[in-house]
């Protein structure tokens, strides 16, 4: 990541009880931002850091995941919203940006959470009968049934092989292209997974930690099937991002937001995958200068 980044760690307690933990760097008006997928706030520190020149950047852990405390029994889309309030009543954020199901959540919880007045997503996905549905759920169910079974590595190398079926993965670079390819196999995993465990430290989380998190969020993306109206109920301002030739499963999702979102605009952004946002294989100073026209 090249130089190191500093941040401080706080944490608030959530309706439930639940502890979410976030990183904060940088000042001025507050901005929080929601991961998606395996990963967690360890991931954004690169997005963070390009904004901290005019922003307080709050990175969660979301729930599940390192700082913050387990999903629980009741864990649903209505846990999530909460856990967004708590963060957003503890540093006065007005500005939340989501990625993936990040932006699946935060877009969600603005509803909830009237104090938000605009958020930014890319590429989340809302089940609206888009092609490819049926081949999401069969990777959703085939990682649930390997993380039940206890192979994370198998899991990782599935989730990784039906990740490459997007196109972009050629416009990432080389080094990161080999990693994918390796990736899909899962005695790469399992040697990735135990030499991932040995670096872990500080608020670093492991990867063994973060592939089972992935499958109870993956739930609730299936369940987002004929819930497109309730988004309708959007007061904030929004700005939705996707890369040039994103997969329906993503441009479908913005096509339909867009329908029924009452303050939104959209922007298609070359050169970017699904992981734009991230710090490895991601492009996440194209991200930032997004945010920072939008949030300013």
């Amino acid at each position: 990541m090249g130089a190191k980044t500093d941040y401080s760690k706080r944490s608030v307690t959530s309706a439930d009880g639940t502890t979410i933990g976030f990183r904060q760097l940088g000042r001025g008006p507050a901005v929080v931002i929601l991961h998606g997928g395996a990963l967690a706030s360890q991931h954004y520190m690169k997005l963070a850091a390009a904004l901290a020149d005019s922003f307080t950047v709050c990175i969660s852990d979301r729930r599940g995941r390192g700082m913050s405390g387990p999903y629980g029994r009741d864990y649903s889309i209505d846990r999530e919203d909460e856990d967004l309030a708590a963060v957003v009543a503890e540093t006065g954020a007005q500005f939340v940006f989501g990625a993936a199901d990040g932006g699946l959540f935060a877009l969600h919880g603005s509803v909830a959470v009237p104090e938000i007045r605009k958020v930014a997503v890319f590429e989340p996905v809302i089940f609206v009968g888009q092609p490819g549905l049926d081949e999401f759920i069969k990777t959703i169910e085939r990682g649930e049934a390997l993380v039940a079974r206890g192979d994370l590595a198998a899991a990782m190398s599935s989730l990784a092989a039906d990740a490459g079926n997007d196109p972009r993965t050629q416009a990432v670079s080389r080094p990161y292209r080999v990693m994918a390819r390796l990736l899909a196999a899962p005695i790469a995993c399992r040697a990735l997974l135990f030499l991932d465990a040995l670096a872990a430290r500080g608020g670093t989380v492991a990867l063994r930690d973060l592939v089972p998190a992935l499958i109870p969020e993956l739930q609730l993306v299936k369940a987002t099937a004929g819930t497109i109206d309730y988004y309708r109920n959007v007061t904030a301002q929004c700005l939705l991002m996707c890369g040039t030739g994103a997969p329906q499963l993503f441009t479908a999702t913005q096509d339909a937001l867009q329908q029924v979102l009452p303050h939104s605009s959209a922007v298609v952004l070359a050169g970017l995958n699904h992981g734009a946002a991230q710090d490895q294989g991601g492009n996440p100073a194209v991200i930032a200068e997004q945010l920072r026209q939008f949030f300013t």
